[in-house]
């Protein structure tokens, strides 16, 4: 669960979703899962109550299992699989697969 972090952006690989990009704003890492902006959006529908007045058709994010998403390279700009690597002999870094190029801010 340590291949997908808060701010990443990803590309969903399968599902409704199939293609499209996103930034990462929340992962649950019990249930492996990630909530993507603007992606996988569903309706609830809400009674009136003391936190809501109004109630009606609230539109939000619903998680995508995290089999589904991959993470799009900042360098190649690709979706791919990651790798871990030691950057200057201890700190571990996020490596992609295809460039080779670190994931992570270093």
């Amino acid at each position: 669960m340590a291949n997908i972090k808060k701010n990443d952006t990803v590309t969903v690989i399968a599902g409704k979703e199939k293609g499209k990009t996103g930034r990462v704003f929340g992962v649950n890492k019990k249930d492996e899962r990630v909530l993507v902006e603007k992606l996988n959006i569903i309706k609830r529908h809400t009674r009136p109550s003391a936190l809501n007045r109004e109630g009606g058709i609230i539109e939000r994010e619903a998680p995508i299992h995290v089999s589904n998403v991959m993470v799009l390279c900042p360098k190649c700009s690709k979706p791919t699989r990651v790798s871990h690597s030691f950057l200057g002999g201890d700190k571990k870094v996020r490596v992609c697969k295809k460039c080779g190029e670190p994931l992570d801010k270093a």
